[in-house]
């Protein structure tokens, strides 16, 4: 009897152990005894190389890892060059249809508000005043220099490689298809200008008068903020 209760007591400490054994490996394993029972039968009685879920898993995400794509240079280098492409600033020349404008060539010269082209320096009472009362500008909207009989004061141009001019000024020399572009420096205008025959666009034109608060509102118009980083000042 004492040997029946002996045998009895090792067999429930063995299965005991073997239930917390089987616990342990499921809580950080991952494989249900059900799952270890089929590889056991496997391996003891098959004698089938298996292994458990598990490891198939873990086999399969290594090759998975191993056998991923590495990024495409040539792809992305030219997605790059898209994206710049595409994230390039829009020039004034290219946002807006001009052919809907008239157009005419005139001959384009620079001048500055200095002696060298008014007779002026920045002493006397009229330097960097203009005929029509506004002060020289260079800005989105700059102030230029016009024959009064085809462009009226106030008229406003679009002159390509310069940007928008509202015609401020007149000169004796300045007749017929001419225009004179203010420039702030004599650098700037050979540097910039010089003399261009060009195609310019009729904006607006003038009614003879021009304001200080009009070529203001011009200049600041939320709608060619953008462009002002453009410019040339």
């Amino acid at each position: 009897m004492e040997v029946v209760k002996c045998i009895g007591r090792r067999t429930l400490m063995t299965s005991l152990v073997c239930i917390a054994f089987i616990i342990t490996f499921h809580t950080f394993s991952g494989v249900s005894a059900k799952e270890f029972q089929q590889w056991m039968y496997e391996q003891s009685i098959l004698g089938k190389q298996a292994e458990p879920k598990i490891a198939r898993n873990v086999s399969y995400k290594r090759v998975h890892i191993q056998n991923k794509q590495l990024p495409n240079i040539d792809r992305d280098e030219k997605s790059m060059s898209h994206h710049i492409v595409a994230s390039r600033p829009i020039m004034l020349e290219e946002a807006i249809d001009w052919s809907q404008y008239p157009s005419q060539t005139v001959h384009a010269t620079g001048y500055t508000a200095g002696v060298e082209s008014t007779g002026k320096n920045k002493k006397h009472p009229g330097y960097g005043i203009t005929y029509s009362g506004v002060h020289v500008r260079r800005d989105v909207y700059s102030t230029i220099a016009a024959d009064p009989n085809v462009y009226p004061i106030g008229t406003v141009l679009f002159i390509p490689g310069y940007g928008y001019g509202v015609v401020a000024d007149t000169g004796s020399a300045i007749k017929g298809k001419k225009i004179d572009l203010y420039y702030e420096t004599v650098e700037d205008v050979f540097e910039q200008w010089g003399r261009k025959e060009v195609n310019v666009y009729l904006i607006k034109k003038g009614n003879g008068r021009l304001t200080e608060s009009e070529l203001k509102a011009l200049n600041e118009d939320e709608s060619v903020q953008v462009f002002r980083e453009q410019m040339s000042f």
